[in-house]
């Protein structure tokens, strides 16, 4: 019999399940009169989205205009409270001086230990903040007593006043990331996507209720409040957690995680992961891939390469430091071969933004394609079920043309202007396509020449 949080969460996953079950299956190959959404926009083998965390000074002013000039857009993942204007970040709860002086009485055990592991990167010291991502990192590693006699001793030396602040840079919150909410929107003019990984960088692991709530809620606050509700979509959990109960709080809050993102449709293999993901047959793979110190530069082309060895691989690249400056820092001329390899790939490479091909995945699993054909005309009407003021990512469709056709006008309904004629598709092993993009719900109609 399951816990009444883990039935809880299957309740919640299988509502997830049913939202995103797959309409349309992948169809291989073409059949004759036949219209199908291409796995992938363009058409492409496989998709990549670079991904970075932290908000760290360096991703944007090392590492962005390398992207820019190179026309590649990424997702930033922003710690909210280190921006000017927004809120900075609090313990949400009761009075800490009647919590610090409990801990002196009561030894801190599973009915306490959210509560103190919230509060005391809160008391004023770099050394306190350790303490909370230690514990956070020995209760996801299952060493739940070991957890337990970290946050005592924490507190131990709080009361002793012996707590300190330690010469060690924390890049996830250093005064020298002074990116603004005025720099933000710019990006996400350019096309990047700027999206939440949450306040202040806690361990939402340990957090209690309160302040898991707070972590979530406020960060997509003041991202909708100064960079708009199309914002808010992604979101990343600090540390890559998985732990069930954040899934469970952060997807009411946010569409997508890049943490999990639980479909029937998509197999997820996170950084630690060995698992090839070739040897994956479902529809989507989602492969994270993130360097670390000892990353070689051929090992993340080699990730590329498996990439467009297969059709059904998405890689998400995980980045944090540039320039030695954060966490695994890369240096610029690093970033800069690395991502023109990419680039390089790009005829056969979807390159896009987290979000992007979130929507794109989804959009495909949850529509249908129906069409009518008549002699020098062919109608289709793209079905989805998702709401279309947030699901807006055009959609890449093959549709199979009859023996004859040398070109296809594509007729919008709001367009005047149908655009300029496709070409005819013919490879020789199947039948002759034309490839178009069509907006989820859209109805066009092809007429052919």
């Amino acid at each position: 019999m399951p816990t009444a949080p883990a039935a809880s969460l299957c309740a919640f996953l299988a509502a997830v399940l049913l939202l995103t079950s797959c309409t349309t299956p992948a169809p291989s190959p073409l059949s004759p009169e036949t219209s199908v959404i291409t796995r992938w926009q363009g058409d492409k083998i496989g998709a990549v989205s670079l991904t970075f965390d932290d908000g760290i000074i360096t991703q944007f002013t090392v590492a962005r205009p390398i992207l820019d000039s190179l026309g590649l857009l990424a997702t930033f993942y922003i710690i909210t409270g280190k921006v000017e204007g927004s809120e900075r970040g609090k313990f949400i709860g009761r009075d800490p001086e009647l919590i610090i002086a409990e801990t002196a009485r009561t030894p801190t055990d599973s009915t306490n230990f959210f509560e103190r592991a919230s509060l005391i990167a809160f008391t004023g010291t770099t050394e306190a903040i350790t303490y909370h991502s230690d514990a956070g990192a020995r209760y996801e590693a299952g060493q739940i007593a070991k957890a337990h006699r970290l946050i005592d001793e924490a507190y131990a030396k709080l009361r002793a006043g012996t707590l300190r602040n330690t010469d060690d840079v924390v890049f996830h919150d250093n005064p020298v990331d002074t990116t603004t909410w005025d720099d933000y929107r710019a990006y996400q003019t350019a096309g990047h996507e700027i999206a939440s990984h949450t306040v202040t960088h806690p361990r939402l692991a340990v957090l209690d209720a309160p302040n898991l709530r707070y972590e979530l809620e406020q960060s997509r606050a003041d991202i909708a409040k100064f960079l708009g509700e199309p914002a808010t979509f992604s979101a990343e959990g600090p540390y890559g957690t998985e732990d069930e109960r954040v899934m469970e709080f952060a997807h009411r809050v946010y569409p997508a995680l890049r943490n999990r993102m639980p479909a029937p449709y998509l197999a997820e293999l996170n950084r630690g992961s060995r698992v090839a993901p070739g040897s994956v047959r479902q529809e989507y793979v989602q492969w994270q891939r993130g360097p670390t110190d000892n990353t070689s530069l051929q090992a993340m082309k080699d990730w590329v390469d498996t990439t467009l060895a297969h059709d059904n691989i998405w890689l998400v690249e995980v980045l944090h430091g540039v320039d030695d400056y954060g966490w695994a820092a890369r240096p610029a001329a690093e970033l800069r071969e690395y991502f023109a390899y990419i680039k390089e790939r790009e005829d056969r490479l979807w390159i896009a933004p987290f979000a992007t091909v979130t929507k794109y995945i989804r959009e495909r699993e949850n529509s249908r394609v129906e069409e009518r054909r008549s002699e020098d005309e062919i109608t289709v009407h793209v079905r989805c079920t998702l709401d279309p003021a947030v699901y807006n990512v055009p959609l890449t469709l093959r549709t199979v043309v009859p023996e004859g056709w040398t070109s296809v006008q594509v007729k919008r309904s709001n367009d005047a202007d149908a655009g300029s004629p496709l070409q005819v598709v013919r490879d020789g092993e199947g039948p002759d396509y034309v490839r178009y993009a069509v907006m989820p719900g859209e109805r066009v109609i092809l007429v052919g020449r």
